[in-house]
């Protein structure tokens, strides 16, 4: 089965109401699933769509003050790019979305991890050689 092939069943199922499709070619078979939302996980959508569509400002006390980017693998943590150089971030940076953070070594495969939000580096939660688990705090963005 060709890569296209599954692009436009991949397609397919995200726009239709098929929860589940199972297609076999030859010696292949792929079967792709859509996540179920129960009915609590719908409300909490609707409640938040509501949230959001009122005129009122949001709140500040309802925003978490600072948040964590975690180790999306294990492996050892680099703060620079290249041994030597400065590191990639430091504590008090301003970073954006999709900017380098640190690196991640495993096995010598290297990962960079990128700041899903914007803000303020608060924390920088390892050393520079360190070995991190998977879920491990990296740098906390406030």
């Amino acid at each position: 089965m060709d890569l296209q092939k599954i692009k436009t069943l991949l397609d397919f199922v995200g726009r239709s109401r098929v929860s589940e499709l199972v297609v076999s070619d030859a010696d292949t078979t792929v079967v792709i699933r859509k996540p179920v939302r129960d009915a609590a996980a719908n409300q909490e959508i609707a409640t938040a769509i509501q949230a959001l569509s009122t005129d009122e400002p949001a709140r500040s006390e309802n925003r978490p003050q600072t948040q964590l980017v975690r180790a999306s693998t294990s492996g050892i943590v680099h703060r620079s790019s290249s041994p030597g150089s400065a590191p990639i971030v430091a504590e008090g940076d301003a970073v954006e979305v999709g900017q380098a953070l640190c690196i991640v070594e495993a096995m010598k495969v290297f990962t960079t991890i990128s700041a899903p939000f914007g803000g303020i580096v608060t924390r920088i939660f390892f050393e520079d050689g360190q070995e991190v688990a998977f879920g491990d705090p990296l740098v906390e963005i406030g």
